[in-house]
């Protein structure tokens, strides 16, 4: 583990508010352990130890039924331990990975009977390593006849610069964490509008309303993330996902406690109707039933 890294929270506490039945928590991560599943030589972080079987006791601690684990930049396109976590959970976590261009069908395959529906392009510079578009699109394709999705993950300013390679793109695009807008402009700042615009425009585009405690300015209780989170949800109701980013790799000024993280969810999704949604019917949807 980095010398400045922060672990997650030890001890979070029991929610107040019960997600309905069968939710997901549609957004974590496992990380090691490293001496089981190295992390990559290439990595910008080295993280703490943070295995399958904590991630699935939290699920349970949280209320949720089932995880969508995103494949992490520290273990780059080596998916082993994403896979070993998705063997093991007897059903319920489905799985992101980060793949190479050339990877093959067999191996594809592999990934799909494992329970990975999906693959993760991450523009965020300092995580990774700058990969040419066309390699994407190899990718794109590829994973096209498996009826997978993409997972994109950017920072506001770069997306008019991506928004012709995103609309590029076949299938369905989910946007990680809001597309990362700077909460401190508000909902009505231009850059976030663009983002709505997107989502407005191209009905296969999801985004998940992740992560209050990486773009808040104020600090929990996160009141000024709510606004972004509340718009969305109610807006792109069918197109919403919800996870707690477990265990929160890279975070700096906070160590996030998931039980609040969970208590927020009804502040943006108002309604029963909403919350079964975001939290039941739009993950089962993309990623346990047959799309292709």
């Amino acid at each position: 583990m980095d010398e400045d890294y922060r672990p997650y929270h030890p001890n979070p506490r029991k929610p107040s508010y019960t997600p309905p039945h069968g939710a997901v928590d549609a957004h974590c991560h496992v990380f090691g352990p490293g001496d089981t599943f190295p992390y990559a030589p290439e990595r910008k972080y080295t993280p703490c130890d943070a295995p399958k079987e904590q991630l699935f006791a939290l699920r349970d601690f949280l209320g949720f039924d089932k995880n969508v684990i995103v494949q992490a930049s520290c273990h780059g396109r080596d998916n082993a331990a994403l896979v070993d976590a998705l063997r093991s959970s007897s059903g319920k976590a489905k799985g992101v990975a980060v793949v190479r261009y050339d990877i093959t069908d067999d191996e594809l395959r592999e990934l799909d009977a494992a329970g990975v529906r999906g693959v993760r392009f991450n523009f965020v510079k300092r995580l990774v390593d700058s990969t040419p578009r066309e390699n994407y699109l190899r990718v794109a394709e590829k994973i096209a006849r498996l009826g997978w999705h993409i997972v994109v993950y950017f920072e506001a300013p770069e997306l008019e610069s991506l928004t012709p390679f995103l609309t590029s793109l076949p299938g369905t695009i989910v946007v990680d964490h809001m597309g990362r807008p700077d909460i401190a402009k508000g909902v009505d700042d231009a850059e976030f509008r663009r983002f709505v615009r997107l989502l407005e425009e191209h009905e296969n585009i999801w985004v998940k309303v992740t992560c209050p405690e990486r773009l808040t300015v104020q600090g929990p209780p996160y009141d000024d993330v709510v606004p972004f989170q509340r718009m969305l949800t109610e807006r792109f109701s069918d197109r919403v996902l919800w996870g707690t980013d477990w265990p929160h790799p890279n975070m700096t000024w906070i160590v996030p406690d998931d039980g609040a993280l969970v208590d927020l969810i009804p502040r943006f999704a108002r309604t029963p109707e909403l919350q079964q949604k975001l939290l039941v019917d739009n993950p089962v949807r993309l990623y346990w039933e047959d799309r292709r």
